[in-house]
């Protein structure tokens, strides 16, 4: 796989409109699930209670390098384990999201899903849903960008496929590394309160729902946040 490497967009941009969506907690209820399943590695490996609530919004790799650094074996079994995990799990989709999709794309929206999700697990989301790529224009995971969130890296790397700035995009997060990461990237950013409570996400994002129902193209922009770009982003906008 081909990693993208960013740069400042020093283009001109058109004035499109683009969401970002993460995966888990965000598009489909899976969260209730793995805090489970790393609630039990926890105890296992670390005598730890709550693990699952720990590690929300890291990266598998992420996770290894902090917890498990140098336990090659405890590696190679946690992963076996996800693996078989992943393969039976239920993914549902959070309410409202399927008719907030449909009003995205009949209003011409740029859809892109940027999930630290790797190709094989959301290879078993395809097999479920096989519709699924279907919703959206590009599919980022894992296995596209080097950085992981916090890091913006991944939200850059979307807007600059779709040629869209950060003032015309909204990402939607759950995690807090994911909320960071959009805040990061200069869009405006939209909690969802399901991994985590309204009141631990109200300072890091700057819009906060509880699910989809509801959620609308027209609602959506009327969220866009004044001032949402990065300083390189901002002096080339001056300049328009």
């Amino acid at each position: 796989m081909r990693l993208h490497k960013i740069k400042t967009i020093n283009v001109k941009m058109k004035e499109e409109i683009a969401a970002l969506f993460d995966f888990d907690g965000v598009v489909m209820d899976t969260e209730t699930q793995y805090s489970e399943f790393w609630n039990k590695q926890g105890e296992r490996y670390l005598n730890t209670g709550n693990f699952g609530r720990l590690i929300k919004g890291q990266t598998l790799a992420q996770i290894f390098d902090k917890y498990f650094s140098r336990i090659e074996d405890v590696q190679q079994q946690i992963c076996k384990e996800l693996d078989e995990f992943e393969e039976e799990m239920t993914y549902e989709y959070l309410p409202g999201i399927e008719l907030f999709f449909y009003d995205l794309h009949k209003n011409g929206v740029k859809m892109a899903l940027v999930t630290s999700s790797n190709d094989k697990k959301m290879s078993n989301v395809y097999r479920i849903y096989p519709r699924f790529q279907g919703w959206f224009d590009k599919i980022l995971t894992s296995n596209h960008f080097t950085r992981s969130k916090p890091n913006p890296e991944c939200f850059l790397l979307g807007m600059q496929l779709f040629k869209v700035l950060p003032r015309n995009t909204y990402v939607f997060e759950d995690s807090f590394h994911g909320l960071q990461a959009g805040i990061a990237s200069g869009a405006t950013v939209v909690g969802l309160a399901t991994t985590n409570s309204r009141e631990a996400i109200a300072d890091k994002a700057d819009y906060i729902i509880d699910d989809f129902t509801g959620m609308t193209f027209e609602r959506m922009i009327t969220l866009r946040k004044v001032i949402n770009c990065l300083p390189e982003y901002c002096k080339d906008e001056k300049n328009e």
